[in-house]
């Protein structure tokens, strides 16, 4: 694909004075959707309407252990708007079926996808994401109540975002901030997608949504607790047994009461209760088991210290993990100063293209991406294209990056080199007030 030598489309944006306050749905509130019969005549009517369906879902998080939709949202041109309580049903069969074959359009797709797939609702034509194209189109900001209001005139109240959607029954206001998530949707793709159509880059938003159809899943790591936060305080293989051990005892109970484990016991206070364990002895008393915190639940995390404290020495965790990502990027300088100067070469003239297409450079190609290339420099062009394939690099986006990875390894320009060596030879003098700025970002 060829991207399109114009200058970025600047769509005119409408003044915030004259966008028009809205409540809830032109159309009004329909009931929640409750009982089959209720769910087979949504589906029918679904299924009568005409041109893609806009979807949305709620969840509780920092409420509930599980990120399953407690609310789903749905309209399509011709069928209405309607508010499906998933809780009531065993699947959502009647729906999936009536919307096979047809178009979505969501916001931010990748933060509902999982839960709408775990209620039985899977896309299975094309997918139309509406911040990922604002994203494209390089607006300043890209929530949906600030599209909506920028490019359709209307001002969304938005103000029970991080409610607690597991509640029942669920208070009007928050349904009606619900349904007006999908009540402007339909209009605000027809409008950003010519927007992308004129700014030449709607093939490039087509390839990126259907990234995000086919790769967007749950996240599964390997030792989910080293994400427990300040644990970079906590160094010895023994400590960290105690981290684990209760971080797996909180997991174990937020999983079996559904309640999002930081309500359990916080991080905060978790991580000073498995250092005051590990530096007691045996049956020795814990101060932070007799805290605010850690009373409702004491007796499952005295179980786990106890746990920890049993543990053999080959049971410990290890210090460190290993990982294939390249080390941070202020160590390039002295460990791989060829490959950092490449890496500040590529920055430059992605920075530069981006400047040009009115793209963010996160989005021509993630930092992540560039670092694992040029760490362990490719040893010819077509190694490149392997790995960028490998890292899932779109088509468009290989286009651009990899001419760029190519002049960066083997043809950048002798005054880049020259550069950098005048860094090496400050920072071997002491001189560090050359150092290049921001050495973690592209």
């Amino acid at each position: 694909m060829t991207v399109d030598d114009t200058s970025p489309v600047e769509p005119e944006e409408i003044p915030e004075s004259t966008a028009l306050k809205v409540d809830e749905p032109r159309d009004g509130m329909p009931d929640v959707i409750e009982t089959n019969a209720a769910l087979a005549h949504a589906a029918d009517l679904l299924r009568k309407g005409s041109g893609p369906v806009a979807l949305d879902a709620e969840r509780a998080s920092g409420f509930r252990y599980s990120q399953r939709a407690y609310l789903i949202q749905l309209k399509r041109e011709g069928s209405g708007l309607f508010l499906i309580d998933p809780l009531c049903f065993d699947n959502l069969e009647p729906i999936a079926r009536s919307l096979d074959g047809v178009d979505w359009i969501l916001h931010a797709a990748s933060q509902d996808l999982v839960c709408l797939a775990e209620a039985g609702l899977h896309p299975t034509a094309a997918l139309f994401d509406t911040e990922l194209a604002g994203r494209l189109l390089n607006y300043p900001r890209v929530g949906l109540g600030t599209l909506v209001e920028s490019q359709l005139g209307f001002a969304l109240a938005k103000e029970h975002s991080a409610a607690d959607w597991s509640k029942r029954p669920m208070p009007d206001s928050w349904l009606r901030y619900a349904a007006l998530d999908v009540e402007f949707l339909i209009e605000l793709w027809d409008v950003i997608q010519q927007q992308l159509h004129d700014a030449g880059k709607y093939e490039m938003a087509i390839q990126e949504f259907n990234h995000v159809k086919e790769h967007t899943a749950p996240i599964e790591r390997a030792e989910p607790w080293r994400r427990t936060s300040g644990l970079h305080k906590v160094r010895k293989p023994h400590d960290l047994a105690f981290v684990r051990e209760l971080w797996t005892a909180r997991d174990n109970l937020a999983r079996e009461l559904d309640t999002a484990p930081g309500r359990l016991l916080s991080d905060a206070h978790m991580l000073p209760m498995a250092i005051e364990a590990a530096e007691s002895e045996p049956g020795a008393s814990v101060a932070a088991l007799d805290s605010r915190a850690a009373k409702r639940h004491q007796r499952v995390w005295r179980d786990a210290i106890r746990r920890a404290q049993a543990l053999n020495q080959n049971d410990w965790p290890a210090a460190k993990v290993h990982s294939d990502s390249p080390p941070p990027v202020r160590a390039w300088i002295d460990r791989a100063p060829e490959s950092y100067a490449a890496l500040e070469y590529a920055r430059t003239k992605i920075a530069e293209v981006s400047a040009a297409l009115g793209i963010p450079p996160e989005n021509i190609v993630t930092p992540e991406s560039v670092r694992r290339v040029l760490w362990k420099p490719p040893a010819s062009p077509d190694e490149i294209t392997h790995r960028l394939l490998e890292l899932h690099v779109r088509p468009w986006q290989h286009e651009i990056v990899k001419p760029i990875l190519v002049d960066a390894l083997w043809h950048r320009p002798a005054t880049a080199t020259k550069a950098q060596e005048e860094v090496d030879d400050n920072l071997q003098g002491g001189d560090l007030s050359v150092t290049p700025d921001n050495t973690d970002s592209v």
